[in-house]
Order: C-alpha cells, then structure tokens, then sequence
C-alpha cells in the first residue's frame, strides 16, 4: 500500500510535492477519542482514515479521495487542549529551530524523527501562538488542498500583528512576500473574531462549498459555532468546534 501511494506522488514522497519553507505543508488534530473524531470528520468532509505507513504515535491518516489531508492524534495528557496544529515546511528543521528561538520565539517540543516519514517540531511565537515545523521524509505533507473539504487557510489571531508579521516575514520571508509567493496564511488581530482575552493562535481553515450547510452539519454530528459567517479578503469564514473541543474554521470561497 505505501509503495502504490509512493509511486502516485512521485519520488517515493507522500505529498503535493516539495513544499517550499514557510508554506503550511501538514495539520493534524489532538483529541481525546480518535473514534469520535473520525465519525465527525467522516461525514463532514467525507474523509477516509487509514493508519499512515509508518508508526506515528497512534495517530490516523485522513484522506480525501485517497490523498493524504491531515492527521487525527490521541493526545497523550488529558490535560492539553483538544486543538488543531498547522505545520509549516522547511529543509532545515533544526536551523529554522534556532532562529525561531533567536527571533523570540520558544521551541516547546525539540526536533523529533517521526519514523521515515519526517522530522517534527512544535514552537511559538514571541506571543505564544503555538505552531508546528515539518521536515519531510517520505511524507511531504497534503495529498491535495484548497479544494473542498481540504486545507484552504491558515490564520493567526495575533495581539500585535505589526510585530507578527516582522516575525514570521523574517522566518518565511520568501513563502510570505517572496515574487513567487502564494501565501495561504494570513495575520489579524485577535479581537477582530474572538474575545480580547484570548490569546493568540492559529486556526485552520478547511475549504467547502457552502459555508451555512456545513454549519448545519457541525451542529447535528455534536459541533458548535463559534462564530457566524463573517466576509474576509480570502472568502466567508464561519468558526467552529467539533464534537471533542478543537476549533477549526470553514471558508467558502467567493
């Protein structure tokens, strides 16, 4: 089985291909009842789960006409929050590591092989907003994106987004501002959507073709709206949890 989806990708690469540094390249959800989770995002996606070709800490594949889209994990604490993780590409895990910590950042979680599929890193911002670096192996990351029921967005409800963008124009400068760049990640004040206490963070947005029959759906498999639909520069955008905690968001393009 991994060496037919090898083949398909190219090079022996689970993945679009090679995802230049900075670009949102993988997510994946920390929940306490993995099962719960499939049945949620099964029927609101229309996703299929499979155990990804090597060991992954219990985690599930979920797949949108057999490509790779994200990762369901069990969370190893109780105590963590049930929350969506955006990954972003890089060559050099442990240099990147290092500037993130020289730019004010904190490396929460130390570069760790996932097996051969890569290299992973958990880190923040200055203000704390958590995110994920991914060296790939044999995995590159998403199987497909920006279509319907896959990875569309990745924004960061920052308190500063001055000093936010000076932070991460400095580590993605290329993916972010570069001639060839096509950013799937944006910066917005915090309190433009949620309370002005809390604190900053990254949301994944997942595309889908009409934003209030998903919100239907969410609310009907044990989900809740967090917040209605709003219009932003990239589509209408509607906040939501699913059925175990984690936020995510919904974006319908114009």
């Amino acid at each position: 089985m991994a060496e037919n989806r090898a083949s398909r990708y190219g090079e022996g690469v689970f993945g679009e291909g090679v995802f230049g540094e900075g670009v949102p390249c993988w997510v994946d959800a920390q929940l306490p009842d993995i099962e719960a989770g499939k049945r949620f995002y099964g029927e609101l996606f229309g996703w299929t789960f499979t155990d990804p070709p090597t060991a992954y800490g219990g985690s599930v594949w979920a797949h949108q006409e057999g490509r790779p889209v994200a990762a369901l994990a069990r969370k190893a604490d109780g105590r963590l929050p049930s929350v969506w993780t955006v990954y972003f590409a890089t060559p050099d895990i442990e240099g990147l590591a290092d500037r993130v910590w020289a730019a004010g950042g904190q490396v929460v979680t130390a570069p760790m092989p996932v097996g051969e599929l890569g290299t992973a890193a958990l880190v923040t911002d200055p203000d704390g907003a958590v995110f994920g670096l991914w060296e790939a192996g044999t995995h590159a990351g998403f199987g497909v994106r920006h279509e319907p029921g896959t990875f569309a967005w990745a924004e960061l409800y920052a308190r500063d987004t001055e000093s936010a963008n000076t932070f991460y124009g400095g580590l993605f400068h290329d993916a972010l501002f570069g001639p060839d760049a096509h950013p799937d990640f944006g910066r917005a004040p915090v309190s433009d959507v949620f309370p002005p206490e809390m604190p900053p963070h990254f949301l994944v947005h997942f595309r889908v073709a009409d934003c209030a029959e998903v919100l239907g759906a969410v609310n009907r498999l044990g989900g809740r709206v967090q917040a209605p639909p709003f219009e932003t520069s990239y589509g209408r955008v509607a906040v939501v949890t699913d059925n175990q905690g984690a936020s995510f968001a919904v974006l319908e393009r114009r």
